[in-house]
């Protein structure tokens, strides 16, 4: 069975990795589970450049792996595109989801409801054991509120307010949200690429 190293500590991201690949013949990791102790710096100024940085580095370390790294992040309109690349470290301390969600929300104190557009982007750069690689984008559409709500999720998941289903991304059930978020439709393009590269779903 191949072996899939997520390049990726994150654990929320890993399980929406895992359970959405779980139908491949493919024996999925976290580099915690793969015993690598690495960690990349993410120079690019995209979401794609940052995944294949990340990507390639860990690909260097386990030579006969598939290797899976994602870059994602939100943009919000009235901010120009703010916090984009920046989103983890939004506040100047990486990995503080709250802090950032308050940064956030303290930018957009005077912005009304119809100007808060915004969207989450997920770049996935799979690299396969002969070193071709697959590259992915998918986005997921919606409004940033004005107050957290739902406990799921993680990141801006409680900002993030999706119209269509009057729910935000942390008050929706795991199932839908791993039907329509942007990781989820990156993955689906990633699953079509795979299948027609002759890896199909068991």
């Amino acid at each position: 069975m191949l072996k899939l190293i997520i390049a990726s500590n994150n654990q929320h991201k890993i399980g929406e990795i895992k359970k959405i690949l779980k139908d491949f013949p493919l024996q999925i990791m976290s580099l915690k589970e793969a015993d690598i102790k690495v960690e990349v710096e993410e120079t690019g100024t995209t979401f794609l450049e940052n995944a294949a940085l990340k990507a390639e580095a860990i690909k260097e370390l386990a030579p006969g792996c598939m290797v899976l790294s994602d870059d994602s992040g939100l943009s919000v309109d009235a901010l120009k595109g703010e916090p984009g690349v920046y989103s983890a470290r939004y506040s100047g301390e990486h990995g503080n989801d709250e802090l950032n969600r308050k940064v956030l929300l303290q930018n957009l104190k005077d912005v009304p409801k119809e100007d808060r557009t915004a969207h989450f982007t997920c770049a996935m750069v799979l690299i396969l054991p002969d070193n071709s690689s697959i590259r992915v984008e998918g986005k997921a559409y919606g409004v940033i509120g004005f107050e957290e709500k739902g406990s799921n999720g993680f990141g801006y998941d409680s900002l993030f307010y999706v119209p269509e289903y009057e729910l935000t991304f942390a008050e929706m059930e795991e199932e839908l949200k791993n039907r329509i978020s942007h990781r989820a439709n990156a993955l689906q393009l990633l699953k079509k690429e795979l299948e027609g590269r002759g890896l199909r779903a068991l």
